[in-house]
């Protein structure tokens, strides 16, 4: 190794590559053999915890200054650093301006990853070690990397990516891992192809070539007949974080059928991951902004950016033991704490108000008195009309009754109604999909997993990419109908990309990803939604513009409004149907006894929201 090569390592999840740097740290010891260093060597580290070491609620100048009060030690001693040499340091990696005082809390990724390699560099390290450092960057940061790197002529840097085109343009050497044996060749990756190892060519093409992935079919969804309708949508949403001066999204709308193959792109800190979050309801939007909904039914399996600290604390469980445990009691242990499944104060002094019920005994009286909620039993029934879903109430006084789900929603439930939903929906995939060591290895197997590594391996010895395929298994067991991958192309090899775009292909549910890999993005999915200026503007290729349209004419007889392929909302005019009179007259009686019981009831204007003509009844 020669002072200024730049060397990419290259080979398969579990070949060893973060392994072979944690050796040359003297991280870990190895089993055999030596290594030999000069003791004057300085090395610069870089992984996926470099952030770690921040204190993300101080701004970076502060961090600075309190990380080195007494300055810093160069090769003629002790240099003194005010304010403007701290300010001067920090521009040298962009990080002009505001960001120096601005907390780095919220501050993007590639910022964040700025000022770890500014507290690289002050120890003018001759050696850089780097695992996967564009990781969650954005282009324009990623390009950043690129010439920092490249502009290092008196630094050594060994670099661990799957960001092909990264290495392409950065590397001058290849260290290939294969077969457990190292070779080393002089090159960037094109010229290493073309002369010595052809089959590096593979690492430019998204295939899966040693194995396949496949995600578990969703299975069909209550009322719904074609893949092209939504099964979730949020119209103009708006979101402002509640220390920050404007809003961080305006106006957001997006559908999502069992068809959506949508990328999610943007720089860092244009809020992909908070529209995300909304649309999950892990954030509620901004008070009088538009609506959030999912199928009541619909199953989503959400893999976050740092999932990894789900199996972080389950290091000792191997694989299939993780999976058992998350899902032992049917619903997943490791689900978001939802702000939207959060009852306000409001909220919680309304459910336990008493509430006007009308229920039949067991000897067949109609009975109507006011109740106190207790508990929902987790039972749900369409109501004998099949307008709407009826849930079983265990009230005060040890007794029950089936209600609406608009009386309840009207009281204040709404929240503890989607729980409800959400528990059914989750235990309806026990039935077919039992919670055993063989099947659960199988499940791991459709990822990717071995079963040596699956079954037989705990998950503190797996390699990153292992790590990653286990978080996908995971969140794929109870057969969600919607997947939200959020960066799920870091850590994966070009194998394991290849799968995963296959599996995507190849799934009857919905598909949405945010991620910085154009190759990845341009191979799935067709739709863009392209996060800039703090809105959303949709995007497509021209088939997929044409199909969206046709599909949106489709089930315009079936929706209230339909989004076209550009995006806009189009509102649907309907006819109301006019009721006959002998249809007006049984209303009109079944109100008037209600309202004489005391009874709420539907208004003469509510009944024409719902599509009845009553104007002129006798």
């Amino acid at each position: 190794v020669e002072r200024g090569d730049r060397i990419a390592i290259l080979g398969p999840n579990g070949a060893g590559k973060s392994t072979l740097l944690k050796l040359m740290t003297l991280d870990i010891e190895p089993t055999e053999g030596d290594i030999r260093r000069n003791p004057h060597l300085r090395i610069g580290r870089y992984n996926q915890h470099s952030e770690d070491v921040l204190d993300l609620k101080k701004n970076p100048l502060d961090f600075m200054r309190d990380l080195y009060p007494d300055g810093l030690v160069t090769a003629s001693g002790l240099k003194k650093m005010d304010v403007p040499d701290w300010r001067g340091q920090l521009g040298i990696f962009g990080i002009t301006g505001g960001h120096q005082t601005l907390p780095m809390s919220t501050m993007s990724p590639g910022f964040r990853a700025r000022v770890v390699f500014c507290l690289m560099s002050l120890r003018n390290p001759h050696l850089l070690l780097l695992d996967e450092p564009t990781n969650h960057l954005d282009p324009g940061n990623v390009k950043w990397v690129i010439d920092y790197l490249t502009g290092l002529s008196q630094v050594t840097s060994i670099i661990v990516s799957h960001d092909i085109k990264v290495l392409d343009q950065v590397c001058t050497h290849v260290l290939q891992i294969d077969n457990l044996k190292l070779k080393q060749f002089k090159g960037n990756l094109t010229e290493v192809a073309e002369k010595y190892v052809p089959d590096l060519m593979s690492y430019f093409k998204l295939k899966a070539t040693k194995f396949s992935m496949r995600f578990p079919q969703p299975g069909m969804l209550e009322g719904v007949s074609s893949k092209g309708k939504h099964i979730m949508k949020m119209t103009n949403i708006s979101f402002t974080y509640p220390s920050a001066a404007k809003a961080q999204l305006t106006g957001v709308t997006v559908r999502i059928s069992l068809s959506t193959r949508a990328a999610c792109i943007g720089a860092n800190g244009a809020g992909k991951s908070t529209m995300i979050k909304l649309l999950t309801g892990e954030l509620v939007p901004d008070k009088g902004s538009g609506e959030v909904w999912k199928h009541p039914n619909c199953r989503v399996a959400y893999v976050a950016q740092h999932a990894f600290h789900h199996i972080e604390n389950h290091l000792e469980k191997t694989p299939n033991e993780y999976i058992r445990w998350r899902y032992e009691y049917g619903s997943d242990k490791e689900g978001l704490e939802k702000d939207t499944a959060k009852l306000t104060p409001e909220e919680e002094a309304k459910i336990k108000a008493p509430i006007l019920i009308e229920y039949k005994t067991d000897e067949g009286v109609v009975k109507v008195q006011k109740c106190i909620f207790k508990r929902f039993t987790e039972g749900r029934r369409t109501a004998s009309k099949g307008k709407e879903y009826e849930y079983e109430v265990a009230w005060q006084g040890d007794f029950s009754t089936w209600v609406p789900k608009s009386k309840l929603e009207a009281n204040g439930f709404k929240k503890l109604i989607k729980h409800v939903d959400d528990k059914i929906a989750a235990l309806a995939t026990q039935l077919v999909r039992p919670l055993t060591q063989k099947f659960v290895e199988t499940h791991l197997g459709d990822v990717g997993l071995a079963a040596e590594f699956a079954t037989h391996t705990r998950m503190g010895a797996l390699s990153g990419g292992q790590k990653v395929k286990v978080v996908l298994a995971g969140s794929m067991w109870n057969t969600p109908h919607v997947v939200i991958l959020d960066e799920p192309t870091n850590y994966l090899d070009r194998d394991s990309l290849g799968a995963l775009a296959e599996a995507i292909d190849s799934y009857d549910g919905g598909v949405v990803i945010i991620s910085h890999n154009a190759q990845f993005v341009d191979q799935v999915c067709p739709e863009v939604w392209h996060l800039e200026h703090h809105t959303l503007n949709l995007k497509g290729s021209y088939d997929w513009l044409e199909s969206a349209n046709k599909e949106a004419v489709k089930l315009a007889a079936q929706e209230d409004s339909y989004i076209d392929g550009l995006g806009n909302e189009v509102q649907i005019q309907k006819k109301k149907k006019k009721a006959s009179k002998a249809e007006l007259k049984k209303i009109k009686k079944a109100i008037a006894d209600k309202r004489k019981s005391g009874i709420e009831c539907w208004t003469d204007e509510e009944l024409e929201e719902a599509g009845f003509l009553v104007e002129g009844a006798e």
